[in-house]
């Protein structure tokens, strides 16, 4: 579990970890980043109360960092992520062993379960899992069982996640994706099993919530730059509408007002998929027409600038093998 500034969350995280009831040894690694909220103070005192869990320094702070320097902590044959913003499910942990063991895959996961407390939480996480919101993905809001492109968090084959170098470090976000992307270039097979749902909790804010999304697209694209064979139809959807609104603007400002048939088709489709999406009151339905383009053109125009330059390359900072 990688944690930087999660003081108010890790605590609910560790404790759907301990509560699993998983029948084999179970120990559970922190990865401290450098916080400024007290994370390092709750975990010292989660560790001091239970000899399950350990922590260590993750000094750069990065998710892929943290994660490697977890992983190289771990005894256990069986690998299990986990975010200090998420929650497992009970019986989680044995489910995916019992996955992992019946297919032979290398990596196993599930359904982001979005779960929002607050009304615009609850929005975003109905956008979340919506088709129009996501796509096809199907770890966004569950599908058929098989073998799949990527799959939330993941469970691995310790032996399997080490032979490919662990995590790469060079990318702020995507990692997982990428992880993904060389086991399987390997004949490794990433395993999608719907009955594995973890809880996550979305942004709370809009501000929030469109870097995410930015930070999301500009990585996507640096994978996809390393991996082009890697790229699908559905990460290409937000990019491309956010050229043909563009486009659509541009024409308009032209004196063209058919140019603004684009950005209105676009504008008409957000709005009925936000009168479409069930289950939300009216005061938190109200919230969507904001949250789909933020996630939509945050998305596409972070593909489009893709990440700094000075971040771009082929780079990768495998898992330290004389650490493992």
């Amino acid at each position: 579990m990688p944690a930087r500034n999660d003081a108010a969350a890790i605590t609910a995280a560790v404790r759907s970890v301990l509560e699993q009831d998983y029948a084999g040894p179970l120990e559970l690694v922190i990865a401290i980043g450098p916080s400024h909220d007290g994370t390092e103070a709750v975990v010292n005192a989660i560790t001091a109360g239970d000899a399950r869990v350990r922590s260590v320094t993750n000094p750069p702070g990065g998710t892929a960092a943290g994660l490697n320097a977890a992983i190289a902590a771990c005894t256990g044959e069986v690998i299990v992520r986990v975010d200090a913003h998420c929650e497992l499910p009970d019986g989680y942990v044995t489910r995916a062993v019992e996955t992992l063991e019946r297919t032979g895959a290398a990596n196993v996961g599930g359904v982001q379960r979005a779960v929002g407390s607050t009304s615009f939480q609850r929005a975003a996480a109905a956008a979340m899992t919506s088709r129009f919101g996501v796509g096809d993905a199907k770890f966004h809001y569950g599908g058929d069982e098989g073998p799949t492109d990527t799959v939330y968090l993941g469970v691995f084959r310790a032996e399997a996640l080490r032979s490919v170098g662990g995590f790469d470090e060079s990318l702020v976000r995507n990692q997982d994706y990428e992880l993904n992307v060389r086991l399987r270039a390997m004949g490794q097979v990433v395993w999608f099993d719907p009955a594995l749902e973890v809880v996550y909790h979305p942004r709370d804010s809009l501000a929030g919530l469109g870097r995410q999304y930015f930070d999301y697209g500009r990585w996507k694209r640096e994978v996809i730059r390393r991996n082009p064979r890697a790229v699908r139809l559905r990460q290409l959807a937000a990019p491309v509408t956010v050229l043909g609104i563009a486009a659509g603007i541009a024409v308009a400002a032209s004196g063209r007002r058919w140019g603004l048939l684009g950005p209105g088709v676009y504008g008409v489709a957000v709005l009925a998929a936000s009168a479409s999406v069930r289950d939300l009151d009216a005061a938190d339905r109200r919230h969507l027409p904001a949250i789909f383009p933020t996630m939509h053109l945050g998305w596409g125009l972070g593909f489009l600038l893709g990440p700094p330059r000075r971040a771009r390359g082929p780079a990768r900072t495998p898992l330290d093998e004389n650490r493992a």
